[in-house]
């Protein structure tokens, strides 16, 4: 079926059930809905899809799809967002089904991948005291992503709502950022976002050298395993991620209506 994805990881749901609700705490959107299991995301400013998405949280629900989607699209049309849906495991293989039959796109699929902090080589890390000022991370962030400008107001509200203790991680040449990440410690768990490297400055360890800061301030913090998420096609970082010792634990991948594709912001 076009809208189901192989699994080559063994899944362990009440393993899956933490990640996904740590994600939902550590990117958090300005809206949230519940219908049923299904959590509604939506971010007026910031079209990122992992902020602008629905949810399914338990593989058993999957009643009354038509009526649902329906009734979800309307708040997707409030917010000016095309309705999108971001199938983890946890979401009902029904869900997929119904969406094929309705011919909706499969958009590209993405690794969450985990690292266990007690048995990670950090000897290389440097010790970096995490920026407290927002402002300049944003701007630095805008600069490596090479993000619109736009989007400024939007990442800054995104930050500043985090709940959990926050590391804002920059690395610059002279006084010109060159890699990021956002590193968010919440309980024993520590996710890490917004990881990039300018591309001119690629393939010269800046990011590794950011992430292994990150990490051995999360260790420090008390954190036991660090996760992320990465786009699967990209090799380069899974390349990296692999090598620094992090394991895939499952994938995700969104669904759009035909029409609806490549209209917001990739993720």
């Amino acid at each position: 079926m076009p809208g189901q994805v192989r699994q080559d990881v063994k899944q362990d749901f009440a393993i899956i059930r933490r990640f996904e609700a740590a994600g939902l705490r550590a990117w958090p959107a300005e809206t949230v809905a519940y219908d049923g299991t299904w959590v509604l995301r939506l971010t007026a400013g910031h079209p990122a899809k992992r902020l602008n998405s629905i949810n399914p949280l338990d593989p058993g629900d999957h009643r009354n799809l038509e009526e649902r989607i329906a009734r979800a699209a309307e708040q997707f049309k409030a917010y000016g967002r095309p309705l999108t849906f971001r199938l983890s495991p946890l979401a009902a293989p029904e869900i997929s089904t119904y969406l094929d039959e309705q011919g909706w796109s499969m958009l590209g699929r993405s690794l969450v991948m985990a690292l266990d902090l007690r048995e990670a080589d950090l000897t290389e890390a440097m010790d970096q005291i995490p920026l407290k000022d927002r402002r300049r991370f944003v701007n630095a962030t805008l600069k490596v992503h090479g993000y619109e400008e736009l989007h400024r107001a939007g990442l800054s509200r995104v930050i500043g709502a985090i709940r959990p203790e926050t590391g804002l991680f920059v690395l610059e040449e002279g006084e010109e950022p060159v890699a990021t990440a956002i590193c968010v410690h919440d309980s024993d768990l520590a996710g890490l976002f917004e990881i990039a490297t300018r591309p001119s400055w690629r393939s010269k360890g800046y990011g590794r050298r950011v992430l292994l800061s990150a990490l051995k301030w999360a260790q420090s913090h008390g954190a036991e395993r660090a996760w992320l998420q990465v786009e699967a096609d990209n090799g380069v970082a899974v390349g990296l991620y692999k090598a620094m010792g992090f394991r895939e634990i499952y994938s995700y991948h969104y669904r759009q209506p035909q029409e609806a594709v490549g209209t917001e912001h990739a993720e």
